[in-house]
């Protein structure tokens, strides 16, 4: 395969995976939730809270730094927070486990209506499901953004919004990121549309 035939190849995949996520309405639906899940954290004055691992950290990091500064419009920086501090992890692992890194950060930080947004590209490791029980036990909204299927973590979120058709990380990644910015562009048309007036 030449150079062009393998550049052809990836976006012509990656534009597969994004048509079969489009046409999926239940997926569809399940953004529609986390807007308004979201929406209604935010005017509450609550915390989103994001984590994953690899990857999936930095695009816990990337969706929290846009509600502390900014997405398309200036307005009030509003609180979210990513588990991602090395000290924090590190610790955590060395002493309880890697198991319990995002589970104990949950118990220490996650109050009764905060949402919590969980990024994993197969829903499977036990870190995961750990923090996704003590998020349910402290009353705290989950969402969870998967592929492959799903894994067990499907099934012990409130919402989760699942990449169909890609079997590789980089294509669910490549999907978690466009809903990412999809989700957070209609939450601030929801809340600041002056702001979005203005701006067209």
């Amino acid at each position: 395969m030449s150079i062009r035939e393998s550049i052809e190849s990836s976006l012509a995949d990656a534009a597969r995976v994004l048509g079969l996520f489009r046409s999926d309405r239940a997926q569809i639906e399940n953004m529609e939730a986390f807007v308004a899940a979201a929406s209604r954290t935010i005017e509450a004055g609550r915390t989103l809270l994001a984590y994953g691992y690899g990857g999936s950290m930095s695009q816990a990091m990337h969706f929290t730094e846009e509600w502390t500064e900014r997405f398309r419009t200036t307005r009030r920086a509003l609180p979210a927070h990513s588990f991602s501090d090395p000290t924090q992890l590190t610790c955590i692992a060395n002493d309880f486990g890697f198991e319990e890194v995002f589970a104990r950060q949950i118990e220490a930080q996650g109050r009764p209506g905060d949402l919590r947004l969980l990024i994993s590209t197969s829903g499977n490791s036990e870190n995961l499901l750990r923090a996704a029980r003590v998020a349910r036990d402290r009353d705290i909204y989950r969402v969870a953004l998967l592929g492959m299927g799903g894994g067990k973590l499907a099934s012990e979120v409130d919402v989760p919004i699942i990449v169909p058709g890609a079997m590789t990380s980089d294509r669910v990644q490549e999907i978690h990121l466009q809903i990412l910015h999809t989700v957070i562009e209609a939450i601030e048309r929801g809340l600041f549309p002056d702001d979005y007036r203005s701006a067209e």
